[in-house]
């Protein structure tokens, strides 16, 4: 695998993570009662954001700009949020939805950039960006308290997602497993754990939690 040529796979990793993550900023959009043209945005910079990063981070050319079915997947997403009621986009069911997208983009992103020769701590840091950078720059534009400001579990999910991928890649050629499996163990494992933080309220511990904070 190069840089250039990612495998079907991945690509399809890709339209999930895009298309989950562009349909929950447009939700949010609607949830505030915006424009077509502001749901469309934020449509946008969450399907892309992360990824958009990671692409300028890696020395590679931007996904997007040179693939026009990523805004239609956006405007697609943009559209279906305003043509339908708000509240199929709420509650537990598209959270773990979001979970998948994060899930799928970690390992994208991490695979990305070890095609792209960096070393594998940079190349997990890269996924777990691409998978979380979009939400939180849509809360930020939304005024919306961001969820890796909560002990929940997510960021962790991105990162087992990522780190499972980096360290599956690296290993794959010696034990003879195709990437496919490698890239289908992160996907489920990031995405297993996400679904079960969101249905058993799992979070890591907060700073001073349990003992009295100086004044």
């Amino acid at each position: 695998m190069n840089g250039e040529n990612l495998t079907p796979i991945l690509d399809l990793l890709d339209v999930i993570g895009i298309a989950i993550f562009a349909l929950s900023g447009a939700a949010v959009a609607a949830k505030e009662r915006q424009t077509f043209v502001t749901m469309a945005f934020f449509a946008l910079v969450t399907g892309v954001g992360g990824g958009t990063i990671r692409d300028v981070l890696i020395d590679a050319p931007v996904f997007w700009i040179s693939d026009p079915k990523v805004a239609g997947i956006c405007l697609g997403c943009a559209a279906l949020a305003w043509f339908t009621p708000v509240r199929l986009w709420q509650g537990k069911a598209f959270d773990i939805g979001d979970g998948a997208g994060m899930a799928a983009y970690a390992v994208l992103g991490s695979a990305k950039a070890v095609a792209y020769g960096v070393p594998p701590i940079p190349a997990v840091l890269m996924g777990i960006i691409t998978g979380c950078v979009g939400g939180i720059i849509r809360d930020v534009v939304a005024g919306r308290p961001s969820i890796i400001m909560q002990p929940e579990l997510y960021v962790t999910a991105a990162a087992l997602s990522a780190g499972l991928t980096v360290a599956g890649m690296a290993l794959a050629p010696s034990l003879g497993i195709a990437d496919g499996w490698v890239w289908a163990t992160g996907f489920a494992s990031g995405f297993a754990l996400r679904a079960a933080a969101i249905q058993f309220r799992w979070g890591l511990p907060s700073y001073g939690a349990g003992a009295a904070r100086d004044e």
